[in-house]
């Protein structure tokens, strides 16, 4: 049997898309269990070394008497492609560009 959790079963939906800097916070309302499955994870998949002791200082810290913060943060929203998006429309856009005049002795657009 295969004791490795995995990214369904993992107590924060969005840890594979977590930055190392945001992980700390993200991981305070977690109990032991919910850590140890995260270890388990990160050393069976990415094995980053940053992460791993990201997560083994703050099982320790639960181990010596810390205790979880509360409720675990949501996954942060999926990005759309079409949410917001850009306003530019061929009507806005800005003047042609010429291009560079690297290997064009003649681009008008470069004084000489």
């Amino acid at each position: 049997m295969n004791d490795i959790p995995q990214h369904d079963d993992l107590p924060l939906p969005d840890y594979d898309h977590l930055p190392v800097g945001v992980l700390a916070s993200k991981i305070t309302g977690l109990d032991e269990g919910g850590l140890q499955k995260l270890l388990d994870y990160e050393r069976a998949h990415g094995n980053r070394l940053p992460v791993v002791q990201v997560l083994e200082r703050r099982l320790e810290a639960l181990r010596q008497g810390a205790e979880p913060s509360g409720a675990v943060p949501a996954a942060a929203p999926e990005v759309s492609e079409t949410s917001g998006g850009s306003p530019v429309s061929p009507e806005t856009t800005g003047p042609p560009i010429n291009p560079p005049s690297q290997g064009t002795p003649f681009n008008p657009a470069q004084p000489r």
